[in-house]
């Protein structure tokens, strides 16, 4: 397609006409000529906000935006209700490529119950890659947002799921061929599937309702990079278990093929939870079909201990996602 923004007849065909109404809240959505769109909250509701460019992976890359964010806004105690794009596509881009990828997003967001609110589409050559960029927008009562400093000392840190899913089912689609020369084709075909994992909303909703202190939507930098976000943001230091964080086999041995060190890969789909009653939330968690594992604690002072067996070491500042070294 030629740079610029998209001609209307191809705004309204392969981008307008894939997105569908269905939130009440939405009063105005996207359109030709409608640069803003507009929502209604009830008198004791707020509005919570976050956004995120989309640049670890092409394929899939149209779901992979709307879960990272509403991600987020579910780790902060609230239901998502809509998403704005900022689409930047490079001149090579064919129009059916554009059209998948909106039906990919309205498929996960008719999934999640969220709605496409508006945004941009445009063609230029700042771009080597299709970059999606979302901004999401949710609600929650008054007073009730899940903010990160809630996190106490003596508070249990428990964490979902499993760690490197988002991480490991990029790998897999990447590098498919390569590994199925190495590991069974049935093994590959596994790890590619963690993407059905990605929501954390269900958890989220578990977690508030037994009661949580803070929540973390556990992407880039891993769990050792949300560990060090929990402890900074909280001002608290954190005495954490490694042999205890959950991981998949098929995690392991995709990063060790690529010599990738799991515990600081992308791992949206895995939530790491601050309460005073860890224990009884993974047990609200498992009886709601949702594996989870009590990590450790936060404690006084600002020491991150993490153990394995004997062995003592301290969290290091993050450093860049093990996904950007894949060769």
């Amino acid at each position: 397609m030629k740079i610029g923004k998209l001609p209307e007849q191809v705004l309204l065909r392969s981008v307008l006409r894939q997105v569908g109404h269905r939130r009440e809240e939405v009063l105005m959505g996207p359109g030709v000529g409608q640069d803003c769109a507009v929502l209604g909250l009830g008198p004791d509701e707020v509005f919570v906000m976050s956004t995120d460019p989309i640049t670890g992976t092409v394929k899939d890359i149209g779901s992979h935006s709307i879960h990272i964010t509403a991600n987020d806004l579910a780790a902060s105690g609230a239901e998502p209700v809509g998403v704005m794009l900022t689409i930047l596509l490079p001149e090579k881009t064919e129009e059916p490529q554009l059209r998948a990828m909106m039906q990919d997003v309205e498929r996960t967001c008719r999934a999640l119950d969220i709605e496409v609110l508006g945004g941009h589409t445009e063609i230029t050559d700042v771009v080597v890659q299709p970059l999606i960029t979302v901004a999401g927008v949710g609600k929650v009562k008054r007073g009730q947002a899940v903010l990160i400093n809630g996190l106490q000392p003596g508070h249990d840190l428990v964490v979902t799921k499993w760690i490197a899913l988002e991480g490991t089912s990029i790998i897999a689609k990447e590098k498919e061929a390569e590994l199925k020369e190495v590991l069974p084709g049935e093994f590959v075909d596994t790890a590619k599937g963690f993407d059905q994992y990605l929501s954390v909303i269900p958890e989220s909703r578990i977690a508030v309702a037994h009661g949580v202190s803070a929540m973390h939507d556990i992407t880039e930098g891993g769990i050792l990079g949300a560990l060090w976000e929990f402890g900074e943001g909280a001002g608290v230091g954190l005495d954490v278990d490694l042999k205890k964080i959950p991981i998949r086999q098929e995690s392991v041995e995709v990063c060790e093929r690529y010599g990738l060190d799991p515990y600081l890969l992308m791992s949206s789909g895995s939530m790491l939870i601050g309460t005073a009653r860890g224990a009884g939330l993974v047990r609200s968690l498992e009886s709601a079909g949702i594996p989870a594992a009590l990590i450790g604690q936060a404690t006084g002072g600002k020491d991150r201990i993490l153990r394995r067996g004997g062995e003592i070491r301290y969290l290091d500042r993050p450093r860049s996602d093990e996904l950007y070294r894949l060769p």
